[in-house]
């Protein structure tokens, strides 16, 4: 699986004009399941998530996480990470999940978030959207469940 993780101030999804999802302080997150990922690859993103200490302490550190600050987490799908642009001008999807199978990890990732207590909005899942977000920082990480980056 992989994520970018963006600290955000607040964030919201549009869905046809619809404002389908919106946070507040927390972690804009774009969520991709690969071909090969299993659920070792989802507990390892999920903890990740709600653990990173990416939000500020009393000294200016980077030493809380989403959890730790009440934040919340809009989580969404964008299978066009695991997009490989190496060659030709055309990325190619083939490490990508089939789409019912990132369908049932993006919706398993989203209850294993709210487990954790974190407030989770959502996209909606293979839907043209439009995210809008203000990043805090700009903070920004990506994360590999392969461990690649």
């Amino acid at each position: 699986m992989r994520v970018v993780i963006q600290r955000v101030l607040q964030a919201q999804v549009e869905v046809s004009g619809q404002v389908v999802g919106r946070i507040e302080r927390g972690l804009l997150v774009f969520f991709s399941v690969g071909r090969a990922d299993t659920d070792a690859d989802l507990e390892f993103i999920v903890d990740k998530l709600v653990h990173l200490r990416i939000f500020a302490d009393e000294n200016g550190k980077m030493n809380r996480s989403v959890q730790d600050v009440g934040g919340a987490i809009l989580l969404i799908s964008q299978f066009t990470l695991h997009g490989d642009c190496r060659r030709g001008r055309r990325p190619g999807f083939e490490q990508a999940a089939a789409p019912d199978r990132a369908e049932r990890y993006y919706r398993a990732a989203v209850e294993a978030i709210r487990r954790y207590n974190v407030p989770c909005q959502t996209g909606v899942f293979a839907a043209h959207m439009q995210v809008s977000s203000v990043n805090d920082g700009p903070v920004t990480f990506l994360l590999d469940s392969g461990r690649l980056f």
